[in-house]
């Protein structure tokens, strides 16, 4: 392992028809990776992310299965071809599943299995158009929340994905993200952005879907991680695989706090960061966070080989 080194893998928002086909057409074990997961979950998961549509790969219980096969593609193609292993990795909501599967907590196709439960539950817990989600650019986080206070009105409203210094994601009721936005703005934001998303995802809202997922999560097996995997929850590693579980159920509804899981990685050692996943989300974040960090992505065969050779 290097004990600089650190991987991330994304979260929803990464996905794209076509992805991976450039990677997939000079090694095998991307679509392996992908026949494996449509083994576990009854569907052809490559043909659906190569030819399907995007609303299609939009659809949470699709997307969250697609991105964790593409970031264990990716790592497994890593260890392939004899990268340097990572001492720490992180995910980014449901990219803490491919952290963990990576970190052999889980196997892969358990994970499959409870992600697409993941994303079926958290959509059913919310009726589409209920729910809504928002960024908030240029507000530091303090006066996100204070604008999420004054904005609730017996509704919910939160603070959901502190995911770098001036940009956090708030999420709830339509109606009380609504009125979250221009007290927002009214504060000082420079923009006030509404996502493309379906439900209102990590705030309390999505208690029910824990609870229908507790079932499976607790069913599964679990072990020891062999790299240490930061949480989002508390920016802290986690050794006993129950603590894990209920971590991972906690997840659903508590915020995203990915400032404290990058500076975590930091202080553990890490100076360099791979994005192991589709997209350079988390690379743009990370710069955002520290500049002193160094960034590598891993989605296309350029960018996967200067980060093995760079690293």
């Amino acid at each position: 392992m290097s004990n600089n080194l650190a991987f991330v893998f994304p979260g929803q928002g990464s996905q794209k028809i076509g992805m991976l086909s450039q990677l997939a057409s000079v090694h095998a074990t991307i679509e392996d990776t992908f026949s494996e997961a449509s083994d576990a979950l009854g569907y052809d998961l490559w043909q659906l992310v190569q030819s399907g549509s995007q609303d299609e790969i939009n659809l949470t219980e699709r997307t969250q299965p697609i991105l964790l096969a593409s970031s264990v593609a990716i790592w497994r193609l890593w260890q392939d071809r004899k990268g340097a292993l990572p001492s720490q990795v992180a995910g980014h909501s449901l990219g803490e599943w491919s952290a963990l599967v990576c970190a052999d907590a889980v196997t892969f196709s358990d994970a499959l299995k409870i992600v697409r439960a993941r994303g079926m539950y958290m959509q059913e817990a919310v009726p589409v158009g209920v729910g809504a989600m928002a960024a908030i650019i240029g507000l530091a986080d303090d006066a996100v929340l204070q604008a999420c206070t004054d904005a609730r009105n017996n509704e919910v409203v939160d603070a959901v994905n502190f995911n770098a210094p001036g940009q956090v994601v708030i999420a709830g009721s339509a109606t009380a993200v609504e009125r979250a936005i221009g007290c927002c703005k009214a504060a000082g934001a420079k923009r006030a952005l509404p996502l493309p998303v379906s439900a209102p995802f990590h705030t309390s809202l999505m208690e029910p879907a824990a609870d229908r997922l507790r079932g499976l999560v607790t069913d599964t097996p679990f072990v020891e991680p062999t790299i240490p995997v930061i949480h989002n929850v508390h920016a802290e590693s986690e050794n006993d695989p129950e603590r894990i579980k209920m971590l991972m159920l906690e997840q659903i509804s508590q915020p995203v706090r990915w400032v404290d899981c990058v500076l975590r990685l930091k202080s553990g050692g890490a100076d360099t960061l791979v994005e192991c996943g589709p997209g350079k989300v988390l690379n743009g974040l990370s710069k955002r966070i520290d500049r002193e960090l160094i960034s590598f992505a891993t989605d296309g065969v350029e960018n996967f080989e200067n980060a093995l050779l760079s690293v």
